[in-house]
């Protein structure tokens, strides 16, 4: 009996005891202080903005290319027997430079024989005077006083002669300009593309021999689209005189020997169209003194070499310059207010080409972009700030060597504001 009583009031003192102790803890709970959650702003990268003076780059790329090339071609045939070391392929040579001579000896006969030729018909018309003299004469004494005829005093007679010795003088020259021909002679200063032409072998008049092409300077078709025309000063004038307005100047970057070397030169002129499939303008840039005759040492700016290009455009003054990654949709940024509060902003873009946008309006000096991308920006939004003091990828280029101008001037891949026009210093 008591076993029994013991099975069930010992459970229920257990659960008695455990709700107590529970009451009792929830009784001496310390009381919890409620906060509405705290909601940190995020964290953005900014940029502080000043207005500048820069010059627009216009990018492009081309092949180089000799400004004459020309077919060497012997104007007579015959066989050559002396050929110049430097008419092979590759080798350069001066101006009127002996590069081929031909067998002079059937054009030395024929030089004999004309000059023969011009004797006889000297003295045919000598002979001829004489006559026309003598009778004359004998007309004065016979003639009654009458005038005498043409036939009488051998006019077209003496006419024939001056005929003859001028076809004669007329041989002769061409006797003497072919047997100059047999030393072919180079037109001017350049450098030996191609030649299929050995001593011994027998050459006909108007047949190539070689393919030369001048080293005075050398030229770079670059395309550019057409809207980029805005942004530089290039002769497309009727008959506009380069020397009055130069075209703008042009830096040239190529890999040679291992390492990127810059060349300088200048847009001289533009193509006659523009292209109807890709709307391109192909401007023609020059380069003088290609391959270093007049500074020696200077790294070759070889023909058929591959050049990625930079046109030095017009200057723009009080601009923003800012990466592209601060532009928020076509014409909008967002602006950090002293408060750390973003605004959006509409501004007047110049120029936008590659990681680099161009701002000419809507922006004040010392105030901070956004450059980070926010989900759901809205005006108002507070943030943290850090900033960006780096540059937004405005003439970062990796070194290379610059190549001197051929006046002996140095430029340096970068232009100052100190370059600018005054109208925009």
């Amino acid at each position: 009996m008591i076993r029994t009583v013991l099975k069930i009031t010992l459970p229920l003192l257990v659960l008695a005891a455990a709700a107590g102790g529970a009451y009792l803890l929830i009784e001496s709970r310390p009381q919890v202080e409620t906060r509405p959650p705290e909601v940190i702003p995020p964290l953005v990268r900014t940029l502080t903005v000043q207005p500048e003076s820069i010059q627009f780059r216009i990018p492009s790329q081309g092949t180089v290319a000799p400004r004459t090339q020309s077919d060497l071609v012997p104007e007579i045939s015959g066989r050559v027997v002396e050929v110049s070391a430097n008419l092979a392929n590759g080798a350069f040579f001066e101006e009127n430079e002996v590069l081929l001579r031909l067998d002079p000896r059937d054009y030395e006969l024929a030089m004999v024989r004309t000059q023969a030729e011009v004797a006889r018909a000297e003295s045919r018309l000598e002979l001829e005077r004489a006559q026309a003299e003598v009778a004359r004469k004998e007309w004065e004494k016979l003639g009654g006083g009458e005038p005498p005829s043409p036939l009488v005093v051998r006019e077209p007679q003496l006419a024939e002669a001056q005929a003859n010795l001028a076809a004669a003088q007329a041989n002769l020259s061409q006797a003497q300009r072919d047997l100059e021909r047999t030393v072919i002679r180079a037109p001017y200063a350049g450098r030996v593309r191609s030649e299929s032409v050995d001593q011994g072998q027998y050459v006909t008049r108007g047949s190539p021999i070689a393919r030369i092409y001048s080293v005075d300077f050398v030229e770079i078709r670059l395309p550019v689209p057409d809207e980029q025309l805005a942004f530089m000063s290039v002769p497309i004038d009727y008959r506009e005189d380069p020397s009055r307005r130069p075209g703008p100047r042009v830096i040239l970057r190529a890999d040679f020997a291992g390492r990127q070397v810059e060349w300088r030169g200048r847009i001289v002129r533009t193509e006659g169209e523009i292209d109807p499939k890709t709307r391109m303008v192909h401007l023609v840039a020059r380069v003088d003194d290609p391959y270093g005759r007049k500074v020696p040492g200077r790294p070759p700016l070889s023909v058929g070499m591959f050049v990625e290009a930079e046109i030095l455009g017009r200057w723009a003054s009080d601009v923003f310059v800012l990466p592209r990654a601060a532009l928020r949709g076509q014409d909008e940024v967002l602006v950090v207010s002293p408060e750390d509060e973003l605004f959006f902003r509409r501004v007047g873009i110049e120029r936008a080409e590659g990681d680099t946008v161009v701002v000419r309006s809507g922006l004040e000096a010392g105030e901070r972009i956004c450059l980070s991308p926010l989900d759901s920006p809205t005006d108002g939004m507070k943030v943290r700030t850090r900033d960006d003091s780096g540059r937004p990828g405005v003439g970062r280029e990796r070194p290379v060597e610059s190549v001197e101008a051929s006046d002996g001037s140095h430029e340096t891949p970068q232009a100052s504001a100190k370059d600018a026009p005054e109208d925009v210093r």
